[in-house]
């Protein structure tokens, strides 16, 4: 009777046990559900958290007005050339790696009077495109601060004397004109540069004067009035190029007005960059050194 009492109490115990034991899994799996919800919540969130970051709109800038230039050498009439240099039978065009984002040409006149002497012309029209750039801003403001650059460069053309700058109206969005006299052995060149922007694209014509070997040196106010007609046909062949108007100053199509017409190439990527790091540098065709180069 005793032994049978001593079994059914150590039956009870192990009963307990198991019991204990029994619970001890379903506790730990329990508390693994817990953990795992919890990860399960930080992956979420991350994930959340990229879709997010991918939506966000990438950075944007305002696209560049002109995307390309007339041919340079044909921006003037055949009547303005023949005004301002009309002993110039052609115009010699710049080296440039891509002509829509950098161009120039280039005149020289000489009227030799024998014995009287001489009057010598050179004319220049140089012209730069600016891209729009994420990075460095629109076109027209990187165009603008190249055009600032530009007129404080010809209002400090090294030799110059009695300097004198003025607004242009009526030319592209800003013009500037920056006159003086240059006094070299040969005689006195008058020195006209006008700096034009139009939308995305800088202007920059250089025009000088000068009586050799005796002859009269001409007059400062014929030659500025002579180099705004020119550049205000310069500033409108960039316009009708883009197909946004223009003409020259006497009515008749320039060149570039026909050239319009015509499919242009679009710039190239390393095109733009050449423009813009061309904007940190001297001009290949600097106005304020052209006319010591040809005297």
């Amino acid at each position: 009777m005793q032994r049978r009492v001593e079994r059914d109490q150590r039956a009870k115990r192990l009963n307990r046990v198991l019991v204990c034991a029994a619970a001890v899994p379903v506790m730990l799996v329990a508390a693994g559900c817990s953990s795992d919800s919890g990860s399960g919540d930080s992956t979420d969130k991350a994930a959340k958290a990229a879709a997010s970051a991918s939506s966000s709109p990438s950075p944007t800038v305002q696209a560049a007005a002109y995307d390309k230039l007339p041919e340079p050498c044909k921006a003037l009439s055949k009547k303005t050339l023949k005004d301002l240099v009309p002993k110039s039978k052609s115009g010699k065009e710049g080296k440039s790696d891509d002509i829509s984002t950098r161009a120039s040409c280039s005149w020289d006149s000489l009227d030799n009077n024998g014995v009287k002497g001489s009057q010598f012309r050179w004319l220049n029209v140089s012209m730069l495109r600016f891209e729009s750039d994420v990075a460095r801003g629109p076109a027209d403001k990187l165009a603008q601060a190249y055009y600032e650059k530009q007129v404080q460069e010809a209002q400090a053309a090294e030799g110059a004397k009695g300097v004198k700058s003025e607004p242009v109206a009526g030319t592209g969005d800003q013009a500037t004109a920056v006159h003086y006299d240059l006094k070299k052995k040969e005689g006195t060149f008058k020195q006209q540069t006008i700096v034009a922007r139009v939308e995305n694209v800088v202007v920059t014509l250089d025009y000088n004067g000068a009586g050799l070997a005796g002859e009269k040196t001409p007059d400062e106010g014929d030659l500025l009035k002579d180099a705004k007609k020119a550049v205000k046909e310069a500033v409108d062949a960039v316009s009708t190029a883009n197909g946004k108007g223009g003409g020259t100053a006497d009515g008749a199509p320039s060149g570039a007005a026909s050239e319009s017409s015509k499919p242009s190439k679009s710039p190239s990527k390393s095109a733009s960059k050449e423009a813009s790091d061309e904007s940190s540098k001297d001009a290949s065709a600097s106005p304020s050194k052209k006319p010591a180069s040809k005297s």
